[in-house]
């Protein structure tokens, strides 16, 4: 049984508009991009498939006229569409540059043709486009399965269902946050999540990831310029899941490698989509300010790989609170990668914020903006008392609005920080992660301070 992604609705949408452009689906290798193209197509009577890691596909871009280049890839696959529409796939498409710029032409002289492309590593083949076509093209950014995704995958609907109330039900809390354990455990990776449906047995999960862990590293060719930064890759790679919170690029990972190697081989990572750069904020109000001198945090493409190079696939079975293990790491880390997979439509990248003075330095785990204001968000196990960071940044901002992730149940409660400055903390359970952009509206819409 195939796994049903929520951006099948989105296709669905772009299909029927009469502004639709070609589609570019951008996403790391292994999250799902030509499944899902694969299952949309199936709506069509006319769906070719070219896949540009294959020369003879390649070739077919040679053609500049579209008209001409329709028609060579009609009779390449001895398709005759007979008034019917045409749904044209063209995969790994950061292989042709010439046929990054043929999305122009589709765009303004075959509307009647639905184009969509993939790749996984396009962003290293736009320089090398002569004219790309910027405002003609629509994009899709595609991630790892996030929760309400692997609630249907394992035919859960119901607690979907429960979690698409405000607040959600408490009787079910116990249940869904187990859910929650057991999808951040196996992580959200299209086919780690497949075995693991079809076998319910937790053994195979460390060698399928293992097997993703190694493809990425087979990789890594495609990401260096040179011998020299593949060899900086390799070991940011073998590296990074064992750094601290936040790193410093000068000798990264016990190595001899300056900032700039490390830096640029960081970036190249970063566009694949492997492991992201997540940079701090000082910002207090919009606009949220990134600020790309300090040190910023590692962002695994899912929190499932992470788990499995550091060893932690049998600790975390069973776990109470993700808090427990990794001082918070991974908690933190299946958080953020919640929050990610809500940004289909753009390139997102989150922030956390700091404040950081001599004797007096302050780190909230994200700062999210809703409207007029960044709410910070914290994630965190124990008491209210405990939010020393979170503290400073209430009583720096001009709202009283502040939200804590954890294992307990939905609640809201008036507190007061050290300096005197009343506030309200949302505390939303783990699995509510991926809402996070609804609940803040339900927050500072529903409440407000008694006066």
């Amino acid at each position: 049984m195939e796994i049903t992604r929520s951006a099948l609705e989105y296709l669905a949408h772009w299909k029927k508009s009469s502004s639709r452009k070609p589609l570019i689906i951008r996403g790391a290798r292994q999250v799902g991009k030509t499944t899902l193209v694969r299952q949309f197509g199936a709506g069509f009577e006319n769906f070719i498939e070219l896949n540009l890691e294959k020369r003879e596909d390649r070739e077919l871009f040679q053609i500049e006229d579209i008209h001409q280049l329709i028609g060579a890839i009609l009779v390449s696959r001895k398709i005759l569409l007979q008034g019917k529409p045409l749904l044209l796939f063209i995969d790994e498409i950061q292989e042709e540059p010439r046929a990054i710029a043929s999305l122009r032409y589709f765009y303004e002289e075959r509307p009647d043709v639905f184009v969509i492309s993939a790749g996984s590593l396009l962003d290293f083949a736009l320089k090398l486009v002569p004219s790309f076509p910027v405002g003609r093209v629509s994009y899709l950014y595609m991630h790892p399965l996030n929760f309400p995704e692997y609630l249907m995958a394992i035919g859960d609907p119901g607690s979907i269902e429960i979690l698409d109330q405000y607040p959600p039900v408490e009787y079910a809390h116990d249940i869904i946050l187990k859910r929650f354990h057991e999808f951040a455990t196996i992580g959200g990776m299209p086919e780690v999540v497949a075995e693991f449906r079809n076998n319910e047995d937790y053994s195979i999960v460390p060698k399928i990831t293992a097997e993703i862990w190694q493809s990425y590293k087979d990789d890594i060719e495609k990401y260096g310029k040179n011998n020299t930064e593949r060899n900086v890759i390799r070991h940011i790679v073998d590296a990074a899941p064992h750094q601290p919170d936040r790193i410093k690029m000068e000798g990264f990972g016990q190595s001899n490698y300056k900032s700039r190697e490390v830096g640029e081989a960081l970036r190249a990572l970063h566009l694949a989509r492997i492991i992201r750069l997540v940079y701090p904020s000082t910002s207090l109000q919009p606009p949220l300010t990134t600020e790309k001198r300090r040190r910023p945090r590692l962002q695994f493409i899912d929190t499932g790989l992470l788990s499995y190079a550091l060893n932690l696939t049998g600790q975390m079975i069973g776990l109470s609170d993700l808090n427990d293990l990794q001082r918070g790491k991974i908690a933190q880390h299946i958080v953020t990668q919640e929050l990610i997979s809500r940004h289909e439509y753009t390139d997102y990248v989150p922030n956390f914020w700091v404040r950081e003075e001599k004797d007096n330095s302050a780190e909230v785990d994200l700062v999210y903006p809703y409207k007029n204001l960044l709410i910070p968000i914290e994630v965190k196990a124990g008491k209210q008392g405990k939010l020393r960071s979170l503290h400073q940044f209430v009583e720096r901002s001009g709202h009283p609005y502040a939200v804590r992730l954890f294992a307990g149940k939905f609640s809201v409660e008036e507190h007061k920080t050290p300096g005197g400055k009343e506030y309200l903390l949302m505390n939303l359970p783990y699995y509510l992660a991926f809402k996070i952009p609804e609940y803040l509206e339900f927050f500072v819409e529903k409440y407000s301070l008694n006066k």
